[in-house]
């Protein structure tokens, strides 16, 4: 009886640390960031991967638990967080906040290894989400703002970590992911709204679910497919897309910029869902076909 009991506990303290450095996001940025790596490299160094997603997640991992640790009593409010690991009571806030600093330092010291560039923009990106983004959350429709900076990072950090250098190439990619941050959370912030109101987040760039909101994001769906295809001119340096490449990016934009528009015309919290669904496959199917571009061409 004793041993299954530990086991249970080893498997509930697994959870709450998943849970707690958000898992399904940080897959998803450390998916960004080996794309961003496989765009830069000339040879693919397993070392450097394996580096990579240590450190992605950890800083990432650990950027959630400072948010998490910071909001604790605003979690409380929401439904959609209410039974997150601190707020339900599962973690002490003692045990987050050395979870926090142990990935921190994991985090850098794994970047840092790579390259040392790649560690100070890891570092800028949690300074930026815990330090500026979190708190302006409560403050002003602004944060969305803010938080595009460290929500960027990812994509140009994998290039950054595979060349040690920053210049037009991850500029154009951190430019891509820069712009899809705006209708990725206003489509989020839209279908919780409600929710986000309980605890005073204001994440919506008019405060409300108007036209004015929808025609944001419209428009920064608009620059994000049109940044998308910059590559295709060739004037970003070795990023470069081939026009079959630029078509298909162009299609999955269309589809992107339908849905941008239904949450215009309708203005409902459906439409709001599909929209971040669609946000979410647009930027995946995006950085696949630049690998694959890569590297069929």
């Amino acid at each position: 009886m004793s041993s299954i009991n530990i086991k249970l506990k080893k498997g509930s303290l697994l959870n709450n640390f998943l849970e707690i450095t958000k898992v399904r996001l940080s897959v998803s940025v450390l998916f960004s960031s080996v794309a961003g790596y496989l765009l830069g490299t000339d040879y693919v160094s397993l070392t450097e991967v394996i580096l990579l997603c240590i450190g992605g997640y950890s800083m990432v991992g650990a950027s959630n638990v400072y948010n998490q640790i910071i909001e604790k009593d605003l979690d409380v409010l929401m439904d959609r967080t209410k039974n997150r690991p601190i707020p339900s009571g599962r973690m002490s806030v003692q045990l987050a906040f050395i979870i926090a600093i142990s990935l921190t330092i994991i985090g850098i010291i794994a970047l840092y290894i790579i390259n040392p560039i790649t560690a100070m923009f890891g570092s800028v990106c949690i300074f930026m989400y815990v330090s500026l983004y979190t708190p302006l959350k409560t403050k002003t429709p602004l944060s969305v703002f803010v938080g595009a900076f460290p929500g960027a990072i990812p994509f140009m950090l994998g290039w950054v970590a595979a060349t040690g250098n920053f210049g037009i190439e991850p500029g154009t990619l951190f430019m891509i992911q820069f712009f899809w941050q705006f209708p990725h959370f206003w489509a989020i912030a839209w279908f919780l709204f409600d929710d986000y109101e309980k605890a005073g987040f204001f994440m919506l760039p008019t405060g409300k679910r108007d036209k004015s909101t929808a025609l944001q994001a419209v428009l920064y769906t608009l620059w994000t497919v049109l940044a998308s295809l910059i590559p295709v001119f060739g004037v970003t340096g070795k990023l470069y897309l081939t026009p079959l490449s630029g078509v298909l990016i162009g299609l999955i934009g269309l589809g992107f910029l339908y849905f941008s528009i239904r949450l215009y015309r309708y203005r409902s919290n459906k439409a709001a869902k599909h929209f971040m669904l669609v946000s979410v496959s647009y930027i995946t199917l995006l950085q696949i076909i630049y690998v694959a571009d890569k590297f069929i061409r």
